[in-house]
């Protein structure tokens, strides 16, 4: 990158600073070869060095005086040519200068050296973000609030200037380029050991997966995570290895299916998943019945298959009248009664109102509660910036993609674990779920827990297996959630589930025994987490946590206590 601006700049610059060392030589040659007379009356010559210095301050404006005597007239007349010829030569560089300032390639080669530099001054782990729209906001803010660093490659330069006016603990690199060229993503630090996972969030489906494939040949060992709005495309990544692709179409369809057939699985699920700290509304479970659906989209059709695999009849209104094997299909978009009525709304028990436009979406929910003002309401928003209007209309569910892409790349940076629980859990009964929701509920109310992982390493939890395996103590489950003040009062915690050699042991009891590289994930609430912390970390406050007994902390205190032992 420093030779590409150099060579630009020297490029760009070549005819004025070629003109400089011209005026410069032919001065300088003219001084040396012209004689001059001393007071004396004897004929001198000027050295090189003389005329160099001579010309130094003489051409650049600065002015001291005729060294090494007084001209003569004919000197002067040339030293006055020169000094002309210097500043229209001057002139000519800097306004060949400010041309180069103007200069959109200088200028992008001067921006991508900066990246560059600021990706290689960063000394701890980040992310790599490919595309800052909507999902990537979303998650860029997150991870600052994680205290994770990250860059950013977005094609959009109004994106990338807002990634400098974000008020973020740390500042993140950020360059306007095309992600898919593998050039751009070696600059942004893809080979790099800190660089610790990629993220393909970009509105544009091959850009994606030109990230995804960049990334597998490039760094094979970086995980990736890629949004994908096609099935074509997640099968396309899915057969390279891509690490975790999120179809917020899909993966909604999977969330609807969900909640019809175990109401509380789909309300555990989007506990977990939700942003922590806020408070979680329970979704009422979609009833059963004749659903209208209100664009035949790809979103459309994962909804319509989500409602057909429960045995549920669905009508379709399209602009484009597309027929849909099994189902009756009417042309229009659902804002106006008739095709509502015509789709069987009056007797439906829902209504999803799923077109690429906001507005639209809204106005086909509302004139369907006209209707029907017992309706299910599902409203697919597409812009953040429409939250307002989708707050105030209060549908039963908005799907946002942005955000199920977010939340699901969150969860996965965050807590990898909490996908395999998650997948358990979908396999469980509703009965099962509900009974883990009132757990939840008494441990940390009606907020959105803290999810975290806990495993028992040197680096995590050096106390743990300190008591372990040099003083021989058994530590179970319940141990790691005493509070410090009190060891028989519990923190507000919840382990979800126990990983020892690649199986899964749910909800552990609190004296299931642990060993040394368990992994454990937990919910509960912040200032749990943090007490957890030191639990894992302070030999003393875990040997009073097991045991009872406070130890003296410091080493004169350790050797009074010893003595008076004896």
């Amino acid at each position: 990158m420093k030779s590409s601006v150099l060579f630009l700049g020297l490029r760009h610059l070549r005819g004025p600073l070629v003109m400089i060392v011209m005026v410069f030589a032919t001065a300088i040659a003219g001084l040396v070869l012209l004689p001059g007379v001393d007071a004396e009356g004897n004929v001198w010559h000027m050295s090189f060095s003389q005329a160099l210095y001579f010309m130094s301050y003489t051409a650049t404006t600065i002015g001291f005086g005729e060294v090494p005597a007084e001209f003569t007239d004919t000197q002067r007349l040339w030293v006055t040519a020169m000094i002309f010829a210097s500043v229209v030569g001057w002139a000519y560089l800097i306004a060949s200068i400010l041309a180069l300032a103007r200069d959109d390639a200088f200028r992008g080669a001067l921006t991508a050296a900066g990246f560059a530099r600021a990706v290689r001054g960063l000394r701890e782990p980040f992310y790599l973000i490919c595309g800052f729209g909507e999902t990537g906001l979303l998650v860029g803010r997150a991870l600052d609030r994680l205290g994770l660093r990250f860059a950013v490659v977005d094609i959009d330069g109004e994106r990338v200037q807002e990634v400098k006016l974000l008020d973020l603990a740390q500042d993140a690199p950020a360059i306007c380029a095309d992600a898919r060229l593998p050039d751009t993503l070696l600059a942004a630090g893809l080979t790099r050991s800190e660089c610790v996972g990629v993220l393909a969030l970009t509105n544009d489906d091959q850009a994606n997966l030109a990230v995804a494939m960049a990334v597998r040949l490039l760094n094979p060992g970086t995980p990736v995570l890629a949004r994908a709005m096609s099935s074509e495309v997640v099968a396309n990544m899915a057969s390279f290895g891509t690490d975790h692709i999120v179809n917020p179409f899909m993966r909604f369809g999977t969330y609807l299916a969900l909640a019809l057939a175990a109401p509380a699985s789909y309300r555990l699920a989007s506990w977990l998943t939700a942003p922590s700290g806020s408070a979680f509304q329970l979704h009422l479970a979609p009833p059963r019945g004749h659903w209208v659906v209100c664009g035949y989209g790809r979103f459309g059709r994962e909804v319509v298959a989500a409602l057909r695999n429960q045995g549920l009849d669905a009508s379709v209104i399209d602009p484009g009248e597309r027929p849909v094997p099994g189902l009756r299909t009417i042309k229009g978009t659902g804002t106006e009664a008739d095709p509502l009525i015509a789709a069987g709304i009056p007797a439906a028990v829902g209504v999803v109102a799923g077109t690429d436009d906001d507005l639209t979406n809204l106005s086909i929910a509302v004139t369907a509660r006209e209707v029907n003002p017992h309706l299910f309401t599902v409203v697919r928003q597409n812009l953040q910036s429409s939250s307002p209007l989708f707050a105030a209309f209060g549908a039963d569910i908005t799907m946002v993609s942005s955000e199920i892409v977010a939340n699901d790349c969150l969860a996965v940076i965050k807590t990898p674990r909490l996908a395999g629980f998650l997948g358990f859990a979908r396999e469980q009964s509703d009965a099962w779920a509900e009974e883990v929701l009132e757990r939840l509920t008494a441990t940390v109310g009606e907020w959105v827990p803290e999810i975290w992982s806990v495993r028992l390493t040197q680096a995590v939890a050096p106390a743990v297996l300190h008591a372990m395996q040099a003083e021989g103590m058994t530590v179970a489950v319940g141990d790691l959630a005493r509070d410090p003040v009190d060891r028989d009062r519990q923190l507000p915690t919840l382990a979800l589930g126990l990983w020892r050699g690649g199986s899964l042991t749910p909800l552990p009891g609190g004296d299931q025994a642990l060993q040394p590289d368990d992994d454990l994930l937990y919910a509960g609430t912040v200032a749990a987490r943090r007490t957890q912390v030191g639990l894992l970390r302070n030999m003393n406050v875990c040997a009073y946590l097991l045991t009872g007994n406070d130890r003296p902390s410091g080493w004169v205190w350790q050797k009074l206590h010893s003595g008076a032992a004896r």
